[in-house]
């Protein structure tokens, strides 16, 4: 009974903040709905965290700037449908849903699309709940803060990145091929992939330091 409540007063509230948001832009309807969606699904399963000022803001950001990317979030949820196994324990009460299997484009990659985390992988394993927790969370809050802006910077990277590789492999010719020197320019020194991998590892060195000390 608590999960169906949460679930209506979940996608109320966001029917009407994402319905506000999108009127700015004449897109009341359609906002609305997908401000509906993700409080339903989000409010069954609990994902958002009520008793702390981050779960407000989570919720605030993907019912309106951040509704882009939290309609896109929708494909993943529909990806996952039967076959997504999602991941409760990292999930309920964290701001964000994560499955293990569900949208994987790039096998062994993680994958996410707003408020979604797909191919986290074998949840059981410590190294795939810390890229949940170290690097997919931060993908998460880009996509909140960055808005309608952040497709932008990461699709635009992308694509602006291939032509100056093939360029670059044309000129110097590096190990590893053509395509290898795309996927090094256009992934991995993706800015918002620097910012997220740059996270993830200051947090395995703190956590090295601090099991070094015990």
């Amino acid at each position: 009974m608590i999960r169906v409540v949460e679930a209506i007063a979940t996608a109320a509230g966001g029917a009407a903040v994402a319905s506000s948001a999108g009127g700015v832009v004449g897109l009341a309807v359609p906002a609305g709905v997908v401000g509906a969606v993700n409080g339903a699904v989000s409010g069954w399963r609990g994902i958002y965290d009520w008793r702390c000022a981050s779960g407000a803001v989570a919720f605030v950001l993907d019912s309106s700037w951040a509704l882009t990317t939290t309609a896109a979030a929708a494909g993943s949820h529909l990806v996952a449908l039967g076959t997504g196994g999602l991941d409760a324990g990292l999930s309920r009460r964290r701001n964000r849903h994560v499955y293990r299997r569900g949208f994987t484009p790039r096998r062994g990659f993680a994958v996410t699309l707003g408020n979604v985390v797909s191919g986290a992988g074998d949840t059981s394993v410590a190294a795939r709940r810390e890229l949940v927790d170290d690097h997919e969370e931060v993908h998460i809050w880009q996509a909140r803060l960055l808005g309608p802006l952040f497709p932008v910077v990461y699709l635009g990277w992308m694509v602006l990145s291939v032509p100056l590789a093939v360029v670059g492999w044309v000129r110097h010719r590096p190990e590893g091929g053509l395509l290898a020197a795309i996927d090094r320019c256009a992934y991995w020194r993706n800015p918002l992939e620097v910012h997220a991998y740059g996270r993830a590892h200051r947090l395995r060195a703190t956590r090295a330091t601090a099991a070094a000390l015990r």
